[in-house]
């Protein structure tokens, strides 16, 4: 994750965009790209975007879109000192503790 961490900064620092990358205009622009993906599943049954990496251009948009997502997410936390890793790993202990062990169950 570092060295993602440190790609993407060099990137924008390389470009003179750290001067845009403040929290309000990262999280403006991951909200679009998880928009962006979104739109690739808006109107597909339940079935078909589970099966959507079967077909090798709308893999290549879902790839694309999940990397801008990564990427904007990465580089907002970076952006305000947020630990991705251990804040993840914290919010699981935190849901673990909201959400016990129950087998899901299927009201059809």
């Amino acid at each position: 994750m570092e060295s993602i961490k440190e790609l993407i900064k060099q990137f924008s620092i390389d470009r003179d965009w750290v001067k845009f990358h403040s929290p309000k205009n990262l999280s403006m622009a991951l909200s679009g790209e998880v928009g962006e993906l979104i739109e690739i599943f808006q109107w597909l049954t339940e079935q078909q975007s589970r099966e959507v990496m079967n077909d090798p251009a709308t893999a290549s948009r879902v790839r694309e879109e999940l990397a801008d997502v990564f990427l904007y997410l990465v580089r907002l936390a970076d952006t305000l000192g947020v630990d991705l890793c251990s804040a993840a790993k914290e919010k699981m202990d935190l849901n673990r503790k909201r959400f016990p062990i129950h087998p899901a169950i299927d009201k059809k």
